[in-house]
Parts: structure tokens; sequence; C-alpha cells
């Protein structure tokens, strides 16, 4: 058909357009390899740079033929072959192809499978965390590498920008980077950032969950997303969200948050428990996939630092979870003591983690070493760690008795190198 011969050729201009912008390169867990036969995805949110990312690695394997799916012109197309047809005659039959926001084609599983079969080599984009989850391992189990991508870590900011400072200047880059966060356009080129989120989250919201999954009540979704914008770093429960947020029960709150999390806008961690009954009904603590979405879009949550220093190790934290490397929860005991990380890995608890902005309060710093000493001997873990926004100190900190030694760190050093 010629509408889609004229829709690929326009997009592959729009693809030699990318190659010619500046590009920064990206950090990837795990890294992806170089020739393979195996379909290779990149997920994450809308915007963080997936489709820049999969272009250029598009372009490192010698070129190839592309699609993008997020283009209006292609909602109601349902012949593949056709496309398929329209991109062999622009590029002559590549070896390669780029199928961009993948999870707007209808089942487009058989189609992958089909062109893999045919010794296509493709790599995909999506912005769904479902495709990465259930629909990849149920429809592509063993013939695919994925890589998730974020918006730019506080690491890579600091790689896009000049490359000699002293620690002054990344302690005050880390202190813009909380408040502004790690979106590209924001980041690079200068875009209006409230705007440029609001815009982002009102098409997150139609493209990947509305229409996706056929919700009516959108104002009852937009009023969750906003709850969530608003609380970041805190405990919830579904009973809470539904009658903040209006929601109609705390099932649909429930579901609206997986939704929500599948976009990528947040995130959640359930609290530390090793049975499984209290880890399904106990409350969970909410992150925003960007600090900035938090200060630009939620209730004035700009003014508190050390929750958006937290909701930005949570990220880092995440990063390496999505990668499979760790298991992250959060710990607290009855009597509402709290340490914000737990990290396991094999099945040990290896590290725990406190973020606290300003340690120089002896009551909050007893607080919060306190908290750590005895999720350490519940948990049978000595290695810890409070990270804050003041110098370096290892402290030894004791309390019932006992010595223990607590390893204090600066957020933006140990984010520069997590």
């Amino acid at each position: 058909m010629k509408y889609l011969r004229d829709v690929v050729l326009t997009q592959k201009a729009d693809l030699e357009e990318q190659l010619r912008r500046s590009y920064v390169e990206r950090q990837m867990s795990p890294q992806s390899s170089a020739e393979t036969d195996l379909i290779r995805v990149i997920i994450g949110p809308r915007r963080a740079g997936k489709s820049t990312l999969a272009v250029h690695l598009l372009h490192k394997l010698g070129g190839g033929g592309y699609a993008n799916f997020d283009d209006e012109r292609l909602a109601d197309l349902t012949d593949a072959d056709a496309l398929l047809a329209a991109i062999d005659d622009a590029y002559g039959r590549p070896r390669h192809i780029l199928f961009d926001e993948i999870q707007n084609f209808p089942r487009w599983e058989l189609l992958v499978n089909r062109l893999q079969r045919a010794g296509r080599r493709l790599l995909l984009t999506g912005s769904n965390a479902n495709l990465l989850s259930s629909e990849l391992a149920t429809h592509l189990t063993g013939r695919h590498q994925s890589v998730v991508l974020l918006p730019f870590s506080f690491a890579e900011s600091l790689a896009a920008t000049v490359q000699k400072r002293t620690a002054a200047e990344t302690a005050a880059m880390f202190d813009r980077y909380i408040l502004e966060g790690g979106y590209p356009e924001p980041l690079l080129r200068g875009a209006n950032r409230t705007d440029y989120l609001r815009d982002l989250v009102r098409a997150t919201l139609m493209k990947d969950v509305v229409r996706r999954h056929r919700i009516r009540a959108t104002a009852s979704l937009e009023d969750v997303a906003h709850y969530f914008f608003s609380n970041t770093a805190k405990e919830f429960s579904f009973r809470t969200v539904a009658t903040v947020a209006r929601v109609t029960s705390p099932t649909t709150a429930e579901k609206y948050t997986r939704l929500l999390s599948e976009a990528f806008l947040m995130f959640t961690l359930n609290r530390f428990t090793f049975k499984a009954r209290e880890r399904a009904t106990a409350n969970k603590k909410s992150y925003v996939i960007d600090p900035a979405l938090a200060v630009c879009l939620g209730t004035r949550p700009g003014q508190d630092l050390g929750r958006l220093a937290e909701n930005v190790v949570a990220i880092a934290l995440w990063r390496r979870q999505l990668a499979g490397e760790i298991d992250l929860t959060f710990w607290k005991n009855k009597e509402h003591e709290e340490v914000d990380f737990v990290i396991r890995e094999q099945g040990q608890t290896s590290k725990l983690i406190q973020v606290c902005w300003d340690l120089s309060d002896p009551r909050t710093r007893a607080r919060e070493f306190r908290a750590l000493i005895k999720a350490s001997a519940d948990l049978r873990c000595d290695d810890l760690l409070c990270l804050t926004r003041g110098a370096a100190k290892d402290e030894d900190f004791t309390w019932n008795g006992k010595t223990t030694r607590i390893k204090v760190t600066p957020i933006d050093q140990w984010l520069a190198h997590p």
C-alpha cells in the first residue's frame, strides 16, 4: 500500500535525523552484546531515550530497517506483511529491523517470532513493564536479550556534562539533580520541565494504560497517579489510596497502582518478611521513576529533600533489581523503626542502607543508627551503610551494650559510583 511506503520513508528520514544529533552513551544493565541472533528488547519509560539508544545500536550493527508503532498513522495497522514489504522496499530487505514501541502492534509476538525464524535480526523497544515480564517470558522464552533503560541516573548526568569537577561541584549538581531529574529532553536540551512532564504523563496514561487496558474512569486513574507523585518515599495501603484518590475500592486502587508501575511512572517495594502472607498484606513503599515527577507534578514534595534523595537512591537500587542482581525490600519492626533498603543476594541479606539528609541532630542520628542496628540483629547482616548529605565518616555506635561500625557516605558520592 502506498500510504505504508510513505510512512516508512518518512520514518526513515526521522531515523537518519536522530543519527545526526549528539549522543550520550547510556548505562545499560545488563550490557547488550554485539552481534547475536537473540531478539534484543529495550524496555523503559516513554522518552527515557530508548529509541535513541536503539537507533545508535542499529547503526553500530551496520544499519537496518525501522518502524515506529507510536506513529498515529500505524495505529490501525493489522497487516504485518504489508508493513514488512514497505520496509524491504525502503531498505533493500535489511537483515536487522528495529521495531519501536512494539507493544502498540496487535499480536506483535507472532510477527517477531516469524521474522526471527526467517533469519531476521530484531531490535525492539517498549514502554510497558508487562512486555518485559509476562509477555516476553511467555512468547520469547530463551530467545531474547532484554535491558531496561530509565531516565539518566545521577552518574549518567555527570558523564553528560563537564568531566572534571570538585567534590563541592558534584554535591551542587546532586542538589540540582534531585529537583530536576534525568529525563533527556529537559536535562540536555532545555525543554520546559513542568510542561514536558505534564505532557509525558498524559501521553503515558492515555497510550499505555487507558487504551491498552480500556480504563473508563480516567479521572480516578489520574488521581491515583497524583497521589503517588505527591507521596513519594512513603508507606501506603491500597485502602488509603482508594480513600484519598476517591477510587471505588482498594481492589481498584491496587489495579491502578499495578498499571502505573507497568507504565514505568512509579514502582513499589515490599516490606521485608520471611512470610509470604505478611508480604502480601503489609503496607508497601512507593517511589516515582524520576524525582522531577514528584517535584513538578506532586503537591509541594520539592520541599522534602530527604524523601527526594531517598527516591533517587531507590531508583539506583531498583535498576539492579530489574537486572536480576539483587532483591530489594524495606525493613520495619513493631516499634515502627525503619531501614529504607534491605539488599539480598542469593537468599542472604548482604547490605542494609539508610538514607538521611541531615545527621547533625544527635536525636536524628541515634534514631537512624538504632534502626540499622536492630535490623542488623534481626537479619544477621553487619554491612551497614548510611547515606547522607554530609561528609564521609565511619562511626562506631553503641546501643544496648554493643558497639557497631556504620559506614557513613555522602549520597552524591555513592550515586556517582553505586
